[in-house]
């Protein structure tokens, strides 16, 4: 397989033949205000988003098998992908109100994940996240992950917009994943904590699975993150864990 992080939570995965885009966030820099109420500890919460422009051209991104959407929030299906991915692509997406909502606009091959999807000889698992903790929960939403497995592949977990908790590791004690995907900006907001991942969740990730390569994304391109790539990496380091645990720069790509 090979993973490419686009940027944010925009990545390509070349599995088993496919190719598949997840999250696509496709805008040009600055394209839309930031989101209101960054934590007061995000250093470029008053910046439109996204904050880095895309490593690649808009064709070489779309230029895919089928899209993933874990959910649709808009820094993982926004304006820009609507407009440039054919109606007619192949679309999974977590549940029956979030195909409405691509249906709406205009997308006419879309399939619901399920824990026994098949694509092409390609196994699809829809996992569990919990986008934050608490109160939050309800404001954020449903969200979910999905599982990658094949004869001839590793087996790929893409987390999706999540924090660590018990669903998590039972996903790792299900799926046993050889290569993990996890999304660790720590994005925050004024008021309820983490949406998805920060160094502490990312070290429990490595503790539930520590063979397994975790790839962290979902960095410095949202007006509300506040774990940058060198203080996870600082973090990582210390640790000792920095062969297991990488920290790819936009358009960066990994074969395993």
């Amino acid at each position: 397989m090979k993973i490419q992080l686009v940027r944010n939570a925009t990545i390509i995965v070349e599995y088993a033949g496919k190719r598949f885009l997840i999250d696509p966030m496709l805008a040009e820099k600055g394209a839309y205000p930031p989101m209101a109420n960054p934590a007061s500890s995000a250093p470029q919460g008053d910046q439109p988003y996204p904050l880095v422009t895309l490593p690649t051209s808009i064709d070489n991104i779309v230029n895919v098998d089928a899209v993933i959407v874990t959910h649709t929030h808009p820094d993982h299906w926004d304006d820009i992908a609507k407009e440039v991915l054919a109606k007619d692509q192949k679309i999974f997406v977590q549940n029956e109100k979030d195909a409405t909502r691509i249906q709406n606009a205009g997308f006419k091959n879309i399939e619901l994940l399920k824990e026994d999807t098949v694509y092409e000889g390609i196994q699809l698992s829809k996992t569990r996240g919990e986008h934050g903790r608490g109160e939050v929960l309800k404001l954020a939403g449903k969200v979910c992950g999905v599982v990658f497995k094949h004869a001839n592949e590793k087996t790929l977990y893409v987390a999706g917009d999540t924090v660590w908790y018990e669903g998590v590791q039972e996903e790792i004690n299900t799926h046993k994943p050889d290569i993990m995907v996890v999304n660790a900006g720590d994005n925050q907001f004024i008021q309820g904590g983490s949406l998805v991942m920060g160094k502490d969740d990312v070290y429990q990730v490595y503790q539930a699975a520590p063979n397994a390569k975790i790839i962290c994304v979902h960095m410095e391109a949202v007006n509300h993150w506040t774990l940058s790539r060198k203080e996870l990496m600082s973090f990582v380091s210390q640790k000792e864990i920095s062969s297991q645990v990488l920290v790819p720069e936009d358009g960066e790509s990994y074969s395993f």
